[in-house]
């Protein structure tokens, strides 16, 4: 199903058709049935039109294509904005790269080779059945800040690159110093591979998709009949792995064009070359490997073994890549609240990506345009939440999570105290089933609104089709690392929620394959998911937009600081501590929960002025200005991301941390610190309950 520009402005015009009075505050249950699926297909193809890696011209033109599409969905709007935020970070680009297996007693197969050494890919072939895979713009692949080099060296297999991974090859005896580790994607972020084969002794890393993550193992590939990822499939992505988001150069502060940098060659960007692969390549090499066969667990999709060791086979990696201090920008629109304007709701998601981006990230984000200009419509009629409400496309995502931690650098302290809540939609509409990791304060808002929202049928709503817990309940994860969430929560502190649908056959993640034909034949070109991913944004929006509305719950507060004591009570004993080792912030906390409740009864009976504010103190409670031992960019002590996997969550983070080294003096730091957090929510509590 193919829809011409166009249809935009008439589905803007339908959707606006119907009057309401100027005071009227927006219906949760009308604002999650205004998203039109020929919108959103419109939306992704206008951004999905070219490649747009960030810091390149069409990067640039993205951002322009942005700016344009919010102007014209809030011309005329009173307290419409558009703003476009340049920023100036630290980028990498790719020069060459070359991968090849040498000293082979083989005879060349293919024109201009060499005896001997076999080429293995860098880049996916073209498509015949898709054009676009044939785009000039498109790059070899790479992982952004390799270092550059050409190394020749023995070659050992480490299953997915993790730390307890080098660690096995260390106690089964296998040498690692100056070889090329050979790596497959999942079980990590690709960045801690690099860091981990650095700390083994390694002089460089190759990464490859494994079939049985997401190839032919799981089903049939594109393009024959299928969406998994074919043998030439490659994964690009960062390898950033600084104690921090956003610009590497300048944490802690806005990477303006005249900001002060840090010395380029004095943070820990990753020392060794690195390069990925399709599993095709990767095959080639397992296959001429001579050592023992690794761990069952270990093995992947591949018909071949998977030997620890090479024996004598070598690999020649060559990798060249720039750094530069490049311009890219987040493009912002603003509608001012009718009540209540210095209180904002931020929707975000990134624009940048790796190649064309349909999935990644453009899936979520035609979601945060058509959300924007479903509330434009709005507007337009006079109907408008009380809150004000922010829409964002962020700029270098994809290399450590950069536009949307400039944004928060800029006024983090300032934001904190306007923004109630986050949104973040990355690749969001992948498929038919909705989830999402919500921070516990906004569970309860996020719970409503789910029965406000459509569901996929007729007749059914989104809290459906909802995973639930063993009580029935609407489950949640907890919000961790990976995306644009994380320098509000992580770092200002600012309750958030990620939320996406997923369920698709297939993936084209980070490769010259992720298009609007690989989309449409993959997850559906009736739009039906980024339908439902936008109508239950609408209704939390709308339901968090309201100025009654409590977006901080006290008993979701404080049953979840319950959930956590039992989780490192539990981790605890694990790690062989004392049965006691937590037994003072386990009482503290457990006599919070008759307060909370009191305080939610008082809440729901006789709502106060002061209400917004007091509750909003029961977040900054968890703020801590000093930040995590080793890592002060992380001020929130209620969540930061995993330190040794990337993409996970660390929740209680100093006292989870603390457990895990087994650090007795870390330990009862943490501790007080806790305390007096818990403390501070006895003291919020109390007010809150009061008549």
């Amino acid at each position: 199903m193919k829809f011409p520009t166009h249809i935009l402005l008439a589905a803007a015009t339908i959707a606006g058709a119907a009057s309401a009075s100027a005071t009227e505050s927006v219906d949760p249950v009308r604002a999650a049935r205004l998203p039109s699926a020929a919108a959103l297909a419109s939306h992704h193809e206008l951004l999905a039109s070219e490649p747009h890696v960030a810091g390149t011209p069409g990067d640039a033109r993205m951002i322009e294509r942005l700016a344009a599409q919010f102007r014209a969905m809030g011309e005329g709007i009173e307290g419409w904005e558009v703003e476009v935020h340049e920023f100036f970070p630290l980028l990498a680009r790719p020069v060459k790269a070359k991968l090849e297996i040498v000293g082979l007693d083989e005879a060349a197969t293919a024109p201009g080779a060499r005896r001997g050494v076999l080429s293995l890919g860098v880049v996916e072939p073209n498509l015949a059945i898709d054009p676009a895979t044939a785009h000039p713009d498109l790059d070899i692949a790479w992982n952004a800040y390799s270092a550059s080099g050409t190394i020749e060296s023995e070659v050992v297999y480490a299953n997915y690159g993790r730390r307890e991974d080098f660690l096995k090859l260390k106690e089964l005896g296998i040498a690692t110093r100056g070889k090329i580790a050979l790596a497959r994607y999942g079980g990590n972020y690709r960045g801690y591979k690099a860091k981990f084969a650095e700390e083994a002794g390694c002089a460089g890393l190759v990464i490859f998709t494994d079939p049985a993550d997401s190839g032919f193992t799981r089903g049939k590939t594109w393009p024959d009949g299928g969406g998994w990822a074919n043998a030439e499939c490659i994964q690009r992505g960062s390898l950033s792995t600084l104690g921090y988001s956003g610009d590497p150069l300048t944490p802690f502060r806005e990477a303006t064009k005249e900001a002060a940098r840090l010395d380029p060659d004095a943070i820990a960007l990753p020392r060794i070359p690195v390069q990925p692969i399709g599993y095709g390549a990767a095959q080639q090499i397992l296959v001429r490997m001579k050592g023992a066969e690794a761990p069952k667990e270990w093995r992947g999709g591949l018909p071949c073994p998977y030997p620890l060791e090479g024996g004598p086979l070598r690999l020649r990696l060559e990798v060249e890549q720039r750094r530069e201090i490049a311009r890219t920008a987040n493009v912002i629109a603003r509608l001012r609240g009718a009540t209540l304007p210095d209180e904002e709701i931020v929707v975000g998601a990134h624009h940048d990506a790796w190649c064309f981006g349909a999935a990644d990230p453009l899936a979520g984000t035609i979601c945060m345009l058509e959300s924007a200009r479903n509330f434009a419509a709005l507007a337009r009629e006079g109907v408008r939440p009380d809150r004000t409400l922010v829409f964002a496309a962020w700029g270098a995502e994809e290399y450590g999570i950069i536009g949307s931690s400039e944004f928060v650098e800029r006024d983090a302290d300032g934001l904190a105290r306007r923004a109630v809540a986050y949104i973040n939609l990355d690749m969001a509409a992948m498929g038919l089933r909705p989830g999402a990791s919500v921070s516990p304060t906004l569970r309860a808002a996020v719970a409503q609104a789910l029965a406000n929202a459509p569901g996929v049928d007729e007749g059914t709503t989104a809290l459906e089709i909802w995973g639930k817990s063993a009580a029935g309940a609407p489950s949640f994860g907890d919000l961790g690392g990976g995306s644009d969430h994380v320098g509000f929560w992580c770092h200002a502190g600012i309750p958030s929620i990620a939320l996406s649908a997923g369920g698709s056959e297939g993936t084209s993640y980070h490769s010259n394959y992720d298009t609007v034909a690989w989309y449409r034949a993959t997850v559906g070109d009736d739009y039906r998911a980024a339908r439902l991913v936008t109508g239950i944004v609408n209704a939390v929006v709308a339901r968090l937009g309201e100025r009654d509305e409590h977006t901080v719950s006290p008993k979701a507060l404080v049953a979840d600081c319950l959930r956590q004591c039992e989780s490192l009570r539990a981790l605890a004993t694990q790690k062989g501590l004392a049965a006691d080792a937590l037994a003072r912030v386990d009482a503290a906390f457990a006599a919070l929960a008759p307060l909370a409740d009191e305080a939610e009864a008082r809440l729901a009976a006789t709502p106060r002025e002061g209400d917004r504010a007091a509750l909003r103190g029961l977040v900054r409670a968890w703020f801590s200005s000093d930040g995590l031992p080793g890592r002060p960019w992380f001020r929130n002590l209620y969540a930061a991301t995993d330190r040794h996997s990337g993409y996970g969550s660390s929740v209680w983070p100093a006292l989870r941390e603390a457990i895990e080294d087994g650090d007795a003096a870390a330990l009862a730091a943490a501790e007080a610190r806790y305390l007096s957090v818990a403390a501070e929510l006895r003291r919020g509590l109390d007010a809150l309950r009061r008549p």
